[in-house]
């Protein structure tokens, strides 16, 4: 018999199957009662309003146009990019022996709480720590999905009707076909916008219409009924969608994020790694190190015993360990207030790091956010002015290591 869990992600992938189908069937008859009923038989030929018939089919099939687009651009990423963090090789087993045990009929017992790799090399978490910035936990490493068995990238959110970890989740839409992440959130956006004016179109031309054959003491037809209760239905709820999605881009947070609007986020900012000890925070060095080891340093060590004649190896030797003295990073342990977003760019910057740079790319589902790239060598997702004010905060300004490192070169 199949856990609890796993017959609501199938139910939830059913419904998510099934909705679209639905949507495409509502469509279908809007199409009819706008441009065949109301436009062709009754504007046109009934009443001889041609011109009202022809820009009313006119901006009924632009907005048609531009609702589906931005609909196929969104379902497809979900279906096919839909921003899932991989999971691990040791995931992927237990996936793989879960499904061999249930295609057994044998029964599949509920996975046991994973605890944190605290290993030196845990897979993953160099990509953390070879960034300037990533959030973390009160001891430094990055947050830990025991589901996933995995480090838990910056905004990342383990969805339990996927079983994956999604990055910058907002909400499942069985509507749009599956999840909507920062893969597919401009594209739901755009969708909802052309969805609520596509709406608009249907309730004002069934409305008219309506309100002509009162005035002339003629039946409502049940048609223009019909398509002015499902007009106004999904209007309402596509405004509704569309000002809530245009708040989250504006304020750089996701639907996780509104239930969670108390949260506290602690960052590990990265120092120089001579930054003397301070109380007033904690600090974690990386790559760690195992039990019983010590920091390797270009010292005497690496040298002792050598002679002349391996003098080359030696100095090969020297320059490995200073090497990896070099890439030893340390990262001051940083706790914001409860409710600040440290993603927080300002209202433009935010909205452009959903929507795009480009005023063609707010209205044209035609680029993934520019928040989806993860390009950056400083962090996953860019941090807002919040980063420089922990900083002063805790007494850390001026304490960006590569402006030292620079300055010392320049010396």
């Amino acid at each position: 018999m199949p856990e609890p869990s796993t017959s609501k992600r199938r139910s939830t992938r059913w419904i998510a199957r099934g909705l679209p189908l639905l949507m495409l069937a509502l469509v279908a008859y809007a199409t009819y009662d706008i441009i065949v009923y109301c436009c062709v038989q009754d504007f046109m030929q009934k009443r001889g309003k041609t011109a009202v018939g022809v820009v009313l089919i006119a901006l009924y099939s632009i907005l048609l146009l531009l609702m589906v687009a931005a609909y196929i651009r969104c379902y497809v990423t979900i279906q096919f990019n839909p921003g899932f963090v991989p999971w691990t090789a040791e995931r992927e087993a237990l996936e793989q022996e879960r499904n061999q045990r249930a295609s057994n009929g044998a029964d599949v017992e509920i996975r046991s709480w994973a605890p944190r790799d605290d290993e030196p090399d845990s897979p993953g978490l160099e990509s953390f720590y070879s960034k300037d910035i990533f959030v973390c936990e009160l001891d430094g490493f990055p947050k830990w999905c025991s589901d996933c068995r995995n480090w838990k990238p910056d905004r990342a959110h383990h969805s339990t009707e996927y079983d994956y970890c999604v990055y910058k989740m907002d909400h499942v839409c069985p509507w749009m076909g599956g999840i909507i992440s920062e893969t597919s959130f401009n594209f739901f956006i755009q969708f909802c916008f052309y969805c609520a004016c596509f709406c608009i179109i249907i309730v004002s031309t069934n409305g008219y219409l309506t309100s002509l054959r009162l005035q002339e003491a003629k039946s409502i037809d049940a048609r223009l009924i019909v398509a002015l209760a499902l007009g106004g239905l999904f209007g309402l709820f596509s405004i509704t969608m569309t000002v809530t999605a245009l708040r989250f881009a504006f304020q750089n947070i996701t639907n996780v994020d509104m239930y969670k609007k108390n949260q506290i986020f602690r960052l590990a900012v990265r120092i120089p790694t001579d930054t003397p000890p301070n109380d007033r925070f904690n600090t974690i060095t990386y790559p760690l190190e195992r039990p019983g080891e010590g920091p390797r340093a270009p010292d005497a060590a690496h040298t002792s015993g050598m002679t002349q004649a391996n003098g080359a190896a030696s100095a090969r030797a020297s320059a490995m360990a200073a090497r990896d003295q070099q890439a030893r990073r340390t990262f001051a342990i940083l706790q914001a207030e409860p409710g600040e977003n440290p993603w927080h760019l300002g209202y433009l910057q935010n909205f452009k790091s959903v929507m795009g740079d480009s005023i063609i790319e707010w209205f044209l589902p035609i680029r993934h956010s520019p928040c989806s790239r993860h390009d950056s060598m400083v962090s996953d997702y860019k941090f807002g002015p919040l980063v420089e004010e922990l900083k002063r905060r805790y007494g850390l300004e001026g304490s960006d290591p590569e402006k030292r490192a620079a300055a010392m070169t320049s010396n």
